[in-house]
């Protein structure tokens, strides 16, 4: 599954400062990066169809705010053939929803834990979920995410965090508990399931990014 961050600090896709620009002749940051990563992960998805997702979006037509939209427009259908087809997906969401925010990812981490969840209990299933977030900065609901990581640390699921741009990513790095693992309400996360990747550090170098983080 993978999310996008519709939130405003992305800056305006009109204007070439931002992250989000639709004009960049070789892609956004955005766009960059998920080359980058999806053409790693589609390796490991059998039938190479993406739920694909954006959060903190206005969405039409009355500017609604929506933590877990699909790309595609089709709330009942979110799937996208490819890497291709989450690119095109995003586009046209990029010309149809409005950036807002704030940046909450909480309700996107849930809604993949419950498809993990669901998995897990179905004796025939034998899945595992991969939860691809794509994001500029902080998360607004850090302890509301730290609360939904701890409870899909249960299931068999990994979420991968991809920091795009230059803000301050000092929250990702926590919820990569690779030092400490990560507590909520008392209780202790059964086992690291975050990864942060920074996208700058890796986006020309895909070789490296498969063998350090992915």
């Amino acid at each position: 599954t993978i999310a996008v961050d519709f939130t405003g600090s992305n800056g305006d896709p009109q204007s070439p400062r931002s992250l989000h620009y639709i004009g960049a002749p070789e892609g956004n940051q955005y766009q960059q990066a998920w080359l980058a990563i999806g053409n790693i992960i589609q390796d490991y998805d059998s039938d190479k169809l993406f739920p694909a997702f954006g959060f903190g979006g206005a969405l039409p037509p009355h500017g609604q705010v929506s933590f877990e939209f699909a790309l595609n427009g089709n709330a009942a259908n979110p799937l996208v053939p490819g890497v291709q087809g989450v690119m095109d997906a995003y586009k046209t969401a990029l010309l149809n929803v409005g950036l807002s925010g704030p940046t909450n990812c909480a309700p996107m981490i849930r809604q993949v834990s419950k498809m993990a969840m669901s998995g897990a209990q179905s004796r025939a299933a034998q899945n595992y979920y991969i939860l691809l977030i794509l994001t500029d900065g902080q998360f607004t609901d850090i302890y509301d995410c730290i609360g939904a990581i701890v409870e899909a640390s249960d299931y068999p699921m990994s979420i991968i965090i991809i920091g795009v741009g230059n803000a301050d990513f000092t929250d990702m790095e926590r919820l990569d508990g690779d030092d400490k693992a990560l507590q909520y309400g008392g209780r202790k996360a059964s086992r690291d399931i975050v990864q942060y990747v920074p996208i700058n550090d890796y986006v020309s170098h895909t070789s490296a990014l498969q063998e350090t983080n992915i």
